[in-house]
């Protein structure tokens, strides 16, 4: 390894020395072999160095390493390292290392396979692999292992190698001679093999083999040939089970679209329930992998043919009965996974009135699926009734319970579609029933024996809860008096029946008379001390406050004391959930009685409020005042009366009352973001809920949003411009032309602050501050184009967000890129806004200064949008980054070509080849010269293809973009 600034030399020991390195517990060591290993992948020296090594006698984890780096040098630098006639040369190499590979270590043998078939995919001369391939490697045990290894990968690398640098065309035609045209010989090969000896039928690189090439091949022809057969033979062996099982499944879903595989169907249905009984003999041997494999194929089978089994429910019942059989067998939960897809499928056709027939034939099915479901749902079972941790400690088992629970609550909501609520609900109470009958007398204060059968039902209670109709009037009548019953002595119970009450709290706000005793058990629920109990009651609390506030009304004061003194018991979310509930009760009164009712439940939360404010001085305390705010904050977007306008808002009145204390807080800790954000957020959604009723504290409002952002460079400051921005612009009713005018006043006073700071430090220092000015201004050049655009900020801000656009974090990339990309649609004649403002002279004026300041910074924008497309941007940001191309070859088809001409100049040298650079540019011309609008789509899928396979190749390079580094922003305003 090199030190010193000395040239990096990439010999055999070198390599194997960094490589032991890696090996070594010496961090820094460690961190100098990666980026020397890093270099040497990209070297012109790798091609020789990686041969030497996998041609000498290197352990196996450096030939491996080898191996890979050769199938990247093969992926990624072929076309700008080898020259065209030494390909012959690199080919023969990769056929005797195959030799030498071909009885193992299988994982080199593979990369192997895999350089050669990327490599035959780029070299279009080659027109003989397959035979040159299987006449080379010879007819050896060894060397079928090396041929079926090549054969499997090669349609996965031709139709899933994005990242060969072919032509579309060059591609397509490519696949041709590599898979259509040696299909028919691929499948004879695989035949004769199959059939040249007992080994070779269970060979599981057989079936990967058949499975690889069933892309390629029409299933058809593999179902009538004597594959199908090896296929059905290799399930009944242990060594091939698992891949044969596969290939079967895939047999099966290439037959999905059943209206043009009819007879394959009818060919497959008798071969695949050959393997029912199966099921029984792979639960009693407890093979769980056999018995996950068989599954599978029924699962693939079912979900391939749902459409004929709703069709022909008949006909195709045994295969439905087999799925059934595998959810029954299925004691440990192992396997019955696999087959929730096929009954959510099966439900979606029975649901349609054209498949009633078939709905009546089945829905017996599902009778037993939920029969199923519910013993499935049970926790273990344990000889001591007290007992709750059921899984030995093992906290990562139970977590996996839970959610496996819920997908079973999903299956569940399908049973419910297609037998009928009711129906479910009343395998519930039955099951409820059933525990009461046998082991309700036994409960005692101490002990409930067999909890676990009365807590699944109830679980599949709450799962049924989004299916229930609140008009529902049978079965639910007769399981809530049951449900207020629950021993509250059991944990797990006594959450399942919170849970189910707050599930069902839209049903119980239409049956008013069952609303009292449901809504005591949640809160005497808070008197607990478990934690998993307080959470659940807090929830439910909010929904039965949220859909019954109405019948709530009478008792809001009463509510209030028990609120203030809960409150301090709950953890932070809990808080939130409690008051969120109560809020909505607030809200849901009288208007006259707001403002008593806000003072009531918010003085007690201030006075917390300033108390916490005063004792705060670590993070910690700090972080729990920041919480705190948030109480308030839910009043502020609840309560929220509905006024005319002009008549004075008590929700504001009071809220006046509270601003002054926000404001302390603010100010005193200006420096502790979370408190900034809490309180920005709180005075966002009073400008959103109270809307122009907030006039008069818009004055100090501002101050502080501006004061705020000027110490604190934070964007959250300017994230609660941007509601005051939109609430208070020109073309919202009853708002006065002097308030706008000051409002916008003030925003060009913050979006100066902001360009400042952004020519003081860099981006990658102020994402947050990028982010939150850029969704800033996409509202600003929405509600104030005909001032924004004329301003003489409008230039910097566009300087700036070009300047933002090196950046490498997803959020700021985005709003500056859908930023330009709105201000791009006002230099056309379909501007974002649809202003009066933009009519006649006044449009026209508009269009040109947009239009001059792109042909004055276009080719910045177009280089560095590219550069972002090619190296640095997120990969969410890739289709607003051609969105902005596009936007400009619309504007300036000639200019932008040119810029993307002098762009693509710019990249590293050996990292585009001249024939590349000058087929995207051919391209793009030539499109230009199209009349139709498909013209400039097409223009947009070329430099994505292009940016996309060069962000596949290189990663970005570790001294700096060069030519295409982003330009420092400087203002000077």
């Amino acid at each position: 390894m090199a030190s010193n600034g000395a040239p990096e030399v990439f010999t055999v020991p070198n390599i194997l020395a960094a490589m032991q390195t890696m090996r070594s517990g010496d961090n820094e060591k460690k961190k100098v072999a990666m980026d020397f290993l890093g270099h040497f992948q990209k070297s012109k020296d790798a091609w020789t160095t990686t041969i030497n090594i996998l041609q000498g006698e290197a352990d196996a984890e450096a030939q491996l390493f080898a191996a890979t780096t050769l199938k990247g040098k093969i992926t990624y630098d072929l076309a700008t390292q080898i020259s065209e006639a030494d390909l012959p040369a690199l080919r023969s190499q990769i056929l005797l290392l195959l030799k030498k590979f071909a009885p193992g270590p299988k994982p080199v043998r593979v990369q192997l396979c895999v350089c050669l078939a990327i490599l035959a995919i780029q070299m279009q001369t080659w027109k003989d692999v397959l035979p040159m391939v299987v006449s080379t490697l010879g007819n050896d045990v060894a060397s079928h292992a090396c041929i079926l290894d090549f054969l499997r990968v090669l349609p996965e690398e031709v139709t899933e190698g994005r990242k060969i640098t072919l032509s579309e065309e060059e591609l397509a035609q490519r696949t041709t001679e590599l898979l259509g045209d040696n299909a028919e010989q691929v499948v004879q090969l695989l035949i004769n093999y199959a059939q040249s000896s007992a080994a070779a039928a269970t060979n599981p690189q057989l079936f990967e083999c058949i499975t690889s090439w069933l892309r390629e091949v029409p299933v058809s022809v593999v179902v009538k040939s004597p594959l199908l057969g090896a296929v059905m033979h290799g399930l009944s062996d242990d060594n091939s089970l698992q891949a044969a099982a596969e290939c079967l499944g895939v047999i099966c879903r290439e037959t999905k679209d059943v209206d043009d595989n009819l007879e394959t169907i009818q060919a497959l249905l008798p071969r695949v329930l050959e393997l029912r009984p199966r099921i029984r003999a792979l639960v009693e041997e407890e093979d769980v992998e056999g018995f996950k494999a068989i599954t599978r194929v029924f699962a693939d089978a079912g979900d391939s043919w749902v459409l004929v089994i709703a069709r022909e429910p008949q006909h195709f019942r045994p295969l439905v009965d087999a799925l059934l059989e595998c959810c029954a067998r299925d004691k440990d939960r192992d396997v019955i996974h696999y087959t929730f897809g096929f009954w959510y499928e099966l439900k979606q056709y029975l649901t349609l009135e054209h498949y009633m027939q078939a709905r009546l034939q089945l829905v017996d099915v599902y009778s037993r699926l939920v029969d199923i479901l519910l013993q499935h749902l049970a926790y273990p079972q344990s000889d001591d009734p007290n007992q709750l941790d059921l899984f030995d400690g093992d906290r990562e088992q139970e977590e996996k319970f839970r959610e496996f629970r819920h997908l079973m609550g999903d299956a569940l909501k399908d049973s419910c579609e297609v037998m009928g609520v009711s129906e479910c609900l009343s395998k519930v109470l039955s099951a409820i029933r059933l525990w009461i009958e046998k082991y309700g007398g036994q409960a005692t204060p101490n002990s409930v024996p067999h909890w676990q059968s009365l807590e699944a039902p109830l679980f599949a209670m709450r799962a049924m809860g989004r299916m229930v109709e609140k008009s529902e009037s049978h079965v639910l009548r007769e399981i809530m008096p049951l449900l207020v019953q629950i021993p509250v002595n059991n944990e797990k119970l006594r959450f399942a029946a919170i849970m189910v009450f707050g599930r069902y709290t839209e049903w119980t706000a239409s049956h008013p008379e069952y609303l009292e005793p449901q809504f005591q058990y949640i809160v005497s629920s808070f008197q607990t001390d478990s934690q998993e109990i307080l959470r659940a009651a807090a929830q439910a609390f909010k929904y039965f406050c949220v859909d019954c506030k109405h019948l709530l009304g009478t008792q809001v004061d009463q509510l209030q004391v028990f609120y203030d003194q809960i409150l301090d018991k709950l953890p932070d979310p809990s808080k939130e959930e409690i008051t969120e509930g109560v809020a909505n009760v607030v809200g849901a009164q009288k208007t006259e009685d707001l403002y008593r009712l806000l003072k009531l439940y918010c003085d007690p939360l201030k006075e917390r409020l300033m108390l916490k404010a005063n004792t705060a001085v670590d993070d910690k305390a700090k972080l729990d005042l920041a919480d705190h705010i948030n109480l308030l904050t839910q009043f502020v977007q609840s309560v929220v009366p509905y006024l005319p306008s002009g008549v004075e808002n008590p929700a504001v009145t009071y809220w006046q009352e509270v601003f002054p204390v926000l404001s302390t807080i603010l100010n005193n800790f200006i420096g502790f973001i979370p408190i900034c954000e809490r309180v920005c957020r709180c005075w966002r959604f009073m400008v959103i809920s109270y809307r122009t009723a907030m006039t008069p504290l818009l004055g100090p409002l501002a101050n502080n949003l501006a004061e705020g952002f000027a110490k604190s460079k934070q964007g959250c400051f300017l994230w609660a411009t941007s509601a005051i921005l939109r609430e208070f612009s020109e073309d919202r009713e009853h708002v006065d032309e002097s308030i706008t005018q000051n409002i916008y006043v003030f925003f060009e006073a913050q979006a100066t602050n902001v360009l400042r700071t952004m020519s003081d430090l860099l981006p990658i220092d102020l994402p947050d501050v990028i982010e939150d000015f850029y969704r800033l201004l996409i509202d600003a050049l929405l509600y104030y184009p005909h001032k924004l655009i004329p301003s003489p900020l409008f230039s910097p801000i566009f300087q700036a967000a070009i300047s933002a656009l090196a950046l490498e974090k997803q959020e700021p990339v985005s709003a500056a890129l859908h930023y330009i990309r709105d201000l791009l649609t006002y230099g056309g004649g379909n501007p974002a806004a649809s202003s009066d403002q933009l009519g006649g002279a006044a449009g026209a004026q508009t269009q040109h200064i947009v239009k001059q300041l792109l042909l004055t910074h276009g080719e910045e924008l177009i280089k560095q949008t590219m550069a972002g497309m090619m190296i640095t941007f997120p990969r969410d940001c890739f289709a607003d980054g051609s969105g902005v191309l596009l936007g400009m070859f619309e504007l300036f088809p000639t200019e932008t070509t040119n810029w993307v001409d002098r762009t693509i100049r710019m990249l590293p040298a050996g990292t585009v080849t001249p024939v590349e650079a000058n087929r995207l540019l051919s391209k793009i011309r030539e499109k230009l010269q199209g009349t139709d609008s498909a013209s400039s789509r097409q223009i947009r899928a070329l430099l994505q293809d292009f940016t996309n396979t060069y962000r596949r190749r290189y990663v970005a390079p570790r001294d700096g973009l060069g030519q295409l580094e982003a330009t420092r922003f400087h203002f000077e305003g």
